[in-house]
């Protein structure tokens, strides 16, 4: 019997590579998004190219009533998740006090929230069965804080400590939970954030794509890692910013992020 992976955000960027990749392993898909048109037309690719089924659910998981939605939705037709990944999330650019409250709700509602509720779900489902795996997608700037992008920031560090902390509690369960920390992707992400100057400091950078991330993330996961960052500078900046004054860290972070 084939296995089934629930990705959320699965309409491009990273979840859409999700999606490609886990089809490429012969994985019935649940793919979870807003766009119908996209979702769509990568359930009819996927569908076409892999001897596999895809469903599309059409859900806004900004609005935290839809996660249980969408959990009902699959229960009601008997499909046995066995993969989940939160991919789900958008960042935004600007000060906090000049962003509109209800922005900062929908991301806190997605990149935290919604995260949180589908791990709850699922893994009463697999405690019995003493099988599962969870990838939440988190990201370098877990690491530090982000003025400029204070919430999204702060929404990757919850990520990071929550997806360690239940990876310990699961175990015993045989359940694992890896946090993926990629840095900047080939993906729409400054567009979606609004940002000043989407591409900024990256301009000259050699970022990784979708493709590259995704294949580190879900090997990693198969391994039943904790916490993987994608790239040996990611992995160094990472690790050196525990040493650095907290002061020096904010400053640099806000010159980076302004650029």
């Amino acid at each position: 019997m084939k296995s089934t992976a629930l990705i959320t955000g699965a309409s491009r960027g990273l979840g859409a590579e999700f999606a490609r990749l886990f089809a490429s392993k012969n994985t019935n898909l649940i793919l979870v998004a807003r766009s119908e048109k996209e979702l769509n037309v990568l359930k009819n690719e996927l569908e076409s190219e892999y001897e596999i089924s895809v469903s599309a659910i059409v859900k806004d998981l900004t609005k935290p009533e839809n996660v249980q939605a969408v959990y009902d939705e699959i229960k009601a037709a008997g499909i046995k998740i066995d993969y989940l990944v939160n991919n789900a999330g958008f960042g935004d650019f600007g000060d906090f006090s000049n962003t509109e409250w209800e922005r900062h709700e929908q991301m806190i509602n997605l990149n935290i929230s919604a995260l949180s509720h589908f791990c709850h779900l699922f893994v009463q489902d697999w405690i019995p069965r003493k099988s599962g795996k969870i990838l939440n997608i988190a990201s370098t700037s877990a690491f530090q804080p982000g003025p400029g992008m204070s919430v999204y920031f702060a929404s990757k560090a919850y990520v990071v400590s929550f997806s360690q902390a239940i990876d310990y509690e699961f175990r015993k369960y045989g359940i694992t939970v890896t946090a993926l920390c990629p840095g900047p992707v080939k993906t729409n992400f400054g567009i979606a954030a609004r940002m000043k100057h989407p591409n900024g400091i990256l301009k000259d950078m050699k970022t990784p794509s979708p493709k590259e991330v995704v294949e580190f993330g879900y090997n990693a996961m198969m391994k039943g890692k904790s916490l993987v960052i994608h790239g040996m500078l990611n992995k160094l900046v990472a690790n050196s910013v525990r040493f650095m004054p907290r002061k020096w860290l904010v400053n640099l972070s806000a010159k980076l992020i302004s650029w």
